[in-house]
């Protein structure tokens, strides 16, 4: 069960809390991506402010949504699920806006619970703010006091509770309806039942995070930098185990997923969106954003260059300051050079685009060569249409190709030109105006 009804105003946003990305996704999909590693046979979201907005952005039809439309408290939104849960098992409780917990951690946390429930603990040098874990005389946790309900004693302890909990559904009824609000913030504390199980006799198990990240929850745009940061580095780290040169891990965004073949180097300032494959012998760049894009052995992505929804075939040399715009496939060798943007094109063998041009809505056969300042006019302001290059056509710089158009096999195109009808194979075409010189003309002069 993921508790997601918070406002959070520190954050000062109309975006409910929850849905403020870390890495390029919503903290509680992050959440549900770590609950969805366990298998968990429900998965039960608790969602108030901004819930509209909160469902519409996390649409998985595998999550059963329950409201709670007044937020009295972490006890009051789990006993607002009470509904929906099994009368036997366990319920792991989770928080939206806590994205960084590992799978393994709540695994342990699962295990600590067998002999009845467990919480989840941090050992942090400030404790401020944060409900102390009170164990009795044999070390077992007796009960957990909220910060604002500490005595002086207890606001020395420094083993915090991180809210996260497992807890047997059978005797969750009884312990949910027995808890009261004669506390400080006037809540139903849903940490009031380990207080509760301890007086049953149930044992209360305990799990101590590895890293104290892993239980660190955002209330404000501070803490969401900082975990952030927490995030990048610990992926950065991970490539850099698999073999990925980082020119400096301090500087690359992953916002999705990332995989590498051997011996890929990757500089500065890169964002990899979505999902991006990268093969073996790759280099992107400084300053370049890759998203959807799966690019072959051995190409090159020179700086500043920026590809979505492409394909990058194998021995590519991309820019510098290339676009790959949605659908653009390119097969082996080919060159994409500076200032070209290509879109919903694809693009053959060892065929160069080397100088600002735009290539959309083509298919470009191999060994083509298309020079400096050429566009293929695809669009008359209602619909699209289809440029056709076939292989070994050479186009002179400074044509404009008006779709729909063919060129040929073997064709060449005089620079300069406007093609709008076939192009021949094997022949030189040229359509542009004859140059004429006007004897005796004079620039007019502007009037002192």
């Amino acid at each position: 069960m993921i508790l997601a009804a918070g406002k959070g105003k520190r954050m000062y946003s109309t975006l409910p809390k929850v849905l403020h990305p870390i890495a390029g996704a919503p903290m509680l999909a992050h959440v549900l991506r770590t609950a969805r590693a366990l298998n968990p046979e429900r998965l039960i979201v608790v969602y108030g402010h901004g819930g509209e907005r909160v469902r519409a952005a996390i649409a998985d039809a595998d999550i059963e949504w329950v409201e709670q439309s007044e937020q009295l408290g972490t006890g009051h939104a789990l006993k607002m699920a009470l509904p929906a849960l099994p009368a036997s098992g366990t319920t792991l409780v989770l928080y939206g806006d806590v994205p960084l917990t590992r799978a393994a951690t709540l695994q342990a946390l699962l295990s600590a619970a067998e002999s009845g429930m467990a919480v989840l603990t941090d050992r942090v040098a400030d404790p401020s703010g944060y409900g102390r874990i009170v164990r009795d005389e044999h070390g077992a946790v007796a009960r957990i006091v909220e910060d604002k309900d500490c005595t002086p004693a207890e606001r020395a302890i420094h083993e915090i509770n991180t809210g996260m909990l497992a807890l047997p559904n059978a005797r969750l009824p009884e312990w949910l309806n027995a808890l009261k609000t004669g506390n400080a913030q006037g809540e139903y504390y849903l940490t009031d039942v380990i207080g509760l199980a301890a007086q049953a006799g149930v044992t209360v198990g305990s799990t101590l995070v590895a890293h104290s990240y892993e239980a660190a929850g955002v209330n404000n745009k501070v803490q969401l930098a900082e975990l952030e940061r927490i995030h990048q580095s610990n992926q950065a780290r991970a490539l850099l185990e698999q073999g990925v040169t980082l020119l400096d891990p301090a500087r690359i965004d992953v916002r999705g997923s990332l995989s590498c073949g051997r011996d890929v180097s990757i500089d500065i300032n890169c964002v990899f969106e979505g999902q991006v494959s990268l093969g073996d012998n790759v280099s992107v760049g400084a300053n370049c954003v890759l998203k959807n894009v799966t690019v072959a052995a051995g190409s090159k992505i020179a700086p500043f260059s920026l590809l979505e929804d492409a394909v990058v075939g194998a021995e590519c040399k991309i820019g510098p300051f290339a676009r790959l715009r949605p659908g653009a496939q390119l097969a082996a060798k080919v060159h994409i050079g500076n200032f070209v943007e290509v879109k919903k094109s694809s693009i053959g063998v060892g065929s160069k685009v080397n100088h600002l041009t735009y290539i959309g809505d083509a298919d470009i056969g191999s060994g083509v060569n298309v020079g400096a300042g050429c566009v293929t006019v695809n669009y008359n302001g209602v619909d699209k249409f289809r440029t056709t290059i076939q292989d070994n056509v050479f186009v002179g710089s400074g044509s404009l190709l008006v779709a729909p158009v063919t060129l040929e096999q073997g064709a060449t195109v005089g620079a300069g030109s406007v093609i709008n009808k076939t192009a021949p194979a094997d022949q030189l075409t040229v359509a542009r105006a004859r140059q004429v010189t006007v004897p005796g003309w004079q620039r007019p002069q502007k009037k002192s």
